[in-house]
């Protein structure tokens, strides 16, 4: 033990990289089953698209709570920007996935529309922009 009350850099690492890995897959997957949905009008894909939205959310709001951990323990680093970022970006990912749920919640015909299509879109894009953060080394105390 060294003594100190910080967690392992490399468990906030490993633990925040691999959770964000399912919230980045799955709101992609309901992107891709919510234009298939349109295409085809099979209500199987709104299924699809609400479970995968559902458990994105849960490995996002635990990826976000490891974001906030380590960006609480590096709030006096120079490397604190990437890291507000990144949390940022998960933050806007869990809020825009949350009403992208209610969307899908909604009945049958009406779960998808453009508008259901929309926040998939949104969401997606703040997962992979997230991805993109954690990913790239920017959040990596020797990227400084």
């Amino acid at each position: 033990m060294h003594g100190s009350s910080r967690p392992p850099r490399s468990v906030l690492k490993a633990g925040n990289r691999l959770l964000l890995a399912f919230p980045i897959a799955l709101f992609v997957f309901a992107l891709a089953t919510d234009i298939t949905y349109l295409r085809t009008a099979e209500l199987q894909w709104t299924n699809f698209s609400a479970w995968s939205i559902a458990i994105a959310l849960v490995s996002g709001a635990l990826a976000l709570a490891f974001a906030l951990v380590g960006a609480l323990f590096s709030f006096r680093s120079r490397r604190r920007g990437p890291r507000l970022l990144y949390a940022a970006a998960l933050a806007v990912m869990c809020i825009l996935g949350l009403i992208n749920a209610f969307k899908h919640s909604q009945d049958g015909w009406s779960s998808v529309g453009f508008f259901g299509v929309v926040l998939s879109a949104l969401t997606a894009g703040a997962a992979l922009l997230a991805g993109v953060i954690a990913y790239s080394g920017a959040l990596d105390e020797r990227a400084a």
